[in-house]
């Protein structure tokens, strides 16, 4: 029999359907490799880009990780960043921020997964730069972090890369999480990843960090990774913590290429007292009337039965 399960902290729920449910090997999509005509991230093509930001190492002309505005970015530093709202109901302002490329790899025939520890650790380190640099910026007040990986996470390019888009709005989900947590006397966070990394859903743990299946799964084989050190985000990291959130990822994007699953990566930050984490959605099932009608997701797999794979 199945289960309706609710969030740990918010007031969401999901349908667990596991009369629904499938082996991980049901999920696996056939690999196809499109045609592209030219790489307009590759290494020799600078110039076919908005002008660079930065680049790792830095100044290099052999690049591993080259940074640069989005041409057709989301948000633009013009305008007023000012919410306003006429005639009652009408809530609105300029489009206004910032929208980088962050290229974590030369070579287009390499995803995430196939980078080397060290070198997804220092992507994660230009995360940690490119949020410091833009949370500076006027009128910017939230950095969004992310990776769409494959067609059915919503990219159109070929060559592997994460975006940052800066605006001047603090997301409705990191105000709820926010809200959340204050109704506790201590972070929930801290003790949920204290439950879980000895529960089933358990799936990966080392010295720094935290990986579960969350009880409440939306999507089959969703997987949060937490700092087991309560901190608010990326940006206080230690050395350490990059090397073993590093370590942490690559096992478990490796598991989600042997689906060659299709998903979306970003990083959730606090902005008072929410724990940061990371939350990896992989893009293998779609949503449809019931979903969108009520916001009670139906997930066919189990968080536990997720996790025995990332395991295995």
């Amino acid at each position: 029999m199945g289960e309706l399960r609710k969030d740990y902290i918010l007031d969401k729920y999901v349908i667990i359907a596991t009369e629904r449910g499938a082996r991980p090997d049901q999920f696996k999509k056939e690999e196809k490799t499109p045609t592209v005509k030219t790489d307009f991230f590759a290494p020799g093509n600078e110039a076919m880009t908005p002008n660079e930001i930065e680049r790792f190492p830095p100044g290099a002309k052999d690049w591993q990780i080259r940074v640069f505005p989005n041409k057709f970015a989301a948000v633009k530093p013009e305008g007023n960043p000012a919410l306003r709202t006429a005639n009652t109901f009408f809530t609105y302002s300029d489009a206004f921020g910032y929208h980088e490329v962050i290229v974590e790899t030369p070579n287009i025939d390499e995803t995430l997964a196939d980078l080397s520890e060290e070198r997804i650790s220092n992507v994660l380190k230009m995360f940690k730069k490119r949020i410091e640099v833009n949370m500076s910026s006027e009128g910017v007040k939230y950095v969004s972090v992310f990776k769409n990986h494959g067609e059915r996470a919503g990219t159109s390019v070929q060559h592997s890369h994460c975006q940052l888009i800066a605006y001047n709005l603090v997301p409705e989900i990191i105000l709820r999480k926010e809200n959340a947590v204050k109704r506790y006397l201590q972070c929930p966070y801290c003790a949920i990843l204290n439950i879980e990394k000895n529960s089933h859903r358990r799936c990966f743990e080392n010295n720094s960090f935290v990986a579960f299946t969350p009880y409440a799964s939306r999507f089959p084989f969703e997987i949060w990774v937490f700092p087991k050190r309560h901190i608010l985000n990326i940006t206080e990291f230690t050395e350490d913590d990059f090397v073993f959130l590093a370590e942490i990822l690559k096992k478990i994007l490796l598991k989600l290429k042997s689906l060659n699953a299709d998903y979306n990566l970003f990083l959730q930050y606090g902005i008072e007292n929410m724990h940061f984490h990371i939350e990896i959605t992989p893009r293998l099932s779609k949503w449809a009337g019931f979903e969108l009608d009520t916001e009670t997701i139906i997930n066919i797999v189990t968080p536990e039965n997720a996790a025995e794979f990332y395991r295995s």
